[in-house]
């Protein structure tokens, strides 16, 4: 934990799905990261009060800044994955803040891009990516969360949004086959229907119906650390084609902010399978778009292998070198 004296004490958190994740910070010192299961808690003000009583500091924190997994609206937010709804004002006249901040989680991320060294990544091609062309920032979790960045004279912009949520193109006909079956079942099938943890979960189980396989079952990580699972294949396959789905989709988004800066991908899911996702078709497939492949291969791809980039973001946030949303 910080020290208890110099600069402010402020609470940060990166709040999604599954998981809510806090720490206390002072200046540019971010304490121990504590993580709260969603469900264990009935909303993002008992979570809070959950940590901060287990911190017993001798004086609270006055200001907060949580990133949120959804739409931010007014100083509101309904995460996306989640039944929690957080309202600032509610939140600072429940735990007694002067101020509460609330940000899209993958516009946190975007905000850490210019904080993020050599160390926090892991190149996946490309090239060396040009200085002030706009970035963009996504990952796969509970969701799948996108944002761009750019850097324009000096001050830097971050356009959020719910990239997450646009329809999934599928490139291959075994892809249109899988969703195909999964459509019957949703209707709309969105990126995030299939990239996110959820959604692996559902490439896994759609391959092995296609393919009259048995499927144990099997969480995302299970499914991605296929060492010693006696369906390794099948767990393969999925993955395979999720970090293959991934690619046409970074690709995409790579086109449509002109993100000649760089992609950046952080999440709860590649991050934690680097190796294989390095190893997989999610640069050729993020490359395979026609006339302007040559494009696209210059534009470097990074893994974030920072443990919360959301919290360097929310701290430029704090700062005022990053705007509001």
């Amino acid at each position: 934990m910080p020290p208890e004296q110099g600069s402010p004490l402020v609470l940060l958190a990166d709040i999604g799905g599954t998981n809510a994740r806090f720490a206390l910070a002072r200046a540019d010192e971010i304490g121990p990261i504590a993580t709260l299961r969603t469900t264990e808690h009935e909303d993002a003000g008992a979570a809070i009060r959950a940590f901060l009583d287990r911190a017993q500091l001798s004086s609270p924190p006055q200001t907060a800044a949580l990133a949120c997994a959804g739409p931010v609206e007014n100083g509101r937010v309904q995460l996306t994955n989640s039944d929690w709804h957080i309202d600032a004002e509610q939140v600072c006249s429940e735990l007694g803040f002067e101020d509460v901040i609330l940000v899209n989680d993958f516009a946190s991320v975007a905000w850490a891009i210019p904080r993020l060294r050599e160390t926090d990544l892991q190149r996946i091609g490309g090239g060396q990516g040009l200085a002030g062309a706009p970035s963009v920032a996504l990952g796969p979790g509970t969701g799948l969360g996108v944002a761009g960045f750019l850097s324009n004279d000096g001050e830097d912009v971050v356009i959020g949004g719910e990239g997450g949520h646009v329809s999934m193109p599928c490139v291959t006909d075994r892809e249109a086959a899988v969703l195909a079956d999964i459509r019957k079942g949703l209707g709309h099938v969105s990126a995030e229907r299939l990239l996110s943890g959820d959604g692996l979960v559902r490439l896994y189980n759609t391959v092995a119906r296609l393919d009259g396989l048995e499927a144990p079952q099997r969480s995302p990580a299970e499914i991605t650390d296929t060492a010693t699972a006696e369906d390794g294949a099948l767990c393969r396959a999925a993955f395979d084609m999720f970090c293959e789905m991934l690619g046409t989709v970074a690709g995409d988004l790579a086109l449509t902010f002109g993100a000649r800066g760089g992609v950046y991908i952080a999440g709860g899911i590649v991050p934690k399978a680097k190796e294989a996702f390095a190893n997989s078709r999610f640069r050729q497939r993020f490359e395979a778009k026609g006339r302007f492949r040559d494009y696209l291969a210059q534009i470097p791809t990074w893994i974030v292998t920072h443990p919360e980039p959301a919290f360097l973001g929310l701290m430029r946030v704090l700062r005022g070198t990053a705007s509001r949303p």
